[in-house]
């Protein structure tokens, strides 16, 4: 055991001013901040969510794993068995814990923290589920209503051998495989109890950023939000659908940068010590039971290579 949840993403951004305005666009609050780093984070979390460090052109910076502090020694000694070495905390983003590069050489920090919260909505439900709860009375929300969401609920990478890096994510991180398809896309959890994924991988020639995605209430809040970014002027992604691998309802949009974030809710959640049977979906299972096809660029992986 290590990881237990997904404390934030790291980004490099060519400028900060178009980093956070995206961000804001789509609903995060901005925090701390100085120099060439700035700090954006969901409403009503004290937690840092995104880390976006000004930098030559756009790429991931660094990804952060929470887990309990005593915890940490184990993984530093699985690490050091690996040949993995340890590095200290870079300027930019200084933090406690352990720091090391996976196998495609992304910047990984694990530290000590808090889980961080789970579902931090109201439990997902369809409007008039039953007829119970809207008769008489209109059920569509407000026109102009601000999405704002919640939480960092997970992030895919782009990378050329996802067999090796499912191997070092739970073999030595210490994360579990909830799932994959083939070797097109992998996901993993975290222990006590945790979302069906906080990390995953998606096939390409090289390594890369992919997506991250944030949770908000309900499927009115994933339309809106969307439609909302969209009116900005910001390039649609892919949605409005559903997934097969952890099930969650999705829109993505395309950053400035050509990166994804998505709106998801209703995510399968798995408890810790629960049942669950590990799965090799077939392709046609990799990535939505419905939706709009898929578009041909989904993943394609814009990052410009080292």
């Amino acid at each position: 055991m290590t990881v237990r949840s997904l404390h934030h993403i790291s980004l490099t951004v060519p400028d900060l001013s178009v980093a956070r305005n995206f961000y804001a666009d789509f609903g995060l609050e901005e925090g701390r901040g100085g120099g060439n780093t700035l700090v954006m984070r969901c409403l009503g979390r004290d937690q840092d969510q995104v880390v976006l460090v000004e930098g030559r052109k756009k790429s991931m910076h660094h990804v952060c794993f929470a887990t309990r502090a005593e915890e940490l020694a184990a993984l530093a000694k699985r690490l050091g068995g690996a040949g993995v070495r340890l590095l200290d905390p870079p300027n930019e983003t200084p933090g406690d814990g352990l720091w090391f590069r996976d196998p495609d050489g992304l910047l990984v920090n694990v530290r000590a923290a808090e889980a961080a919260r789970w579902r931090s909505v109201p439990e997902f439900k369809i409007n008039n589920a039953g007829h119970l709860n809207r008769v008489g009375k209109p059920g569509h929300p407000q026109r102009g209503m601000k999405v704002q969401p919640t939480r960092l609920g997970h992030t895919l990478r782009f990378t050329p051998q996802i067999a090796t890096m499912i191997d070092f994510y739970t073999r030595i991180v210490g994360l579990i495989l909830s799932d994959r398809s083939q070797d097109i896309v992998a996901f993993m959890r975290g222990h006590g109890g945790s979302d069906h994924h906080i990390f995953g991988f998606i096939a390409s020639d090289r390594p890369g950023f992919h997506h991250a995605s944030f949770e908000v209430a309900n499927i009115d809040e994933i339309g809106m939000g969307a439609a909302h970014l969209l009116d900005k002027g910001y390039r649609d992604g892919w949605g409005f659908g559903r997934h097969v691998i952890g099930s969650n309802f999705f829109h993505y949009v395309r950053d400035p940068w050509n990166s994804l974030v998505e709106y998801f809710c209703d995510i399968d959640f798995i408890p810790d010590g629960g049942t669950w049977e590990t799965k090799n979906w077939p392709p046609e299972d990799s990535l939505y039971v419905w939706g709009p096809k898929t578009p041909e660029d989904f993943g394609a992986n814009y990052e410009a290579a080292a």
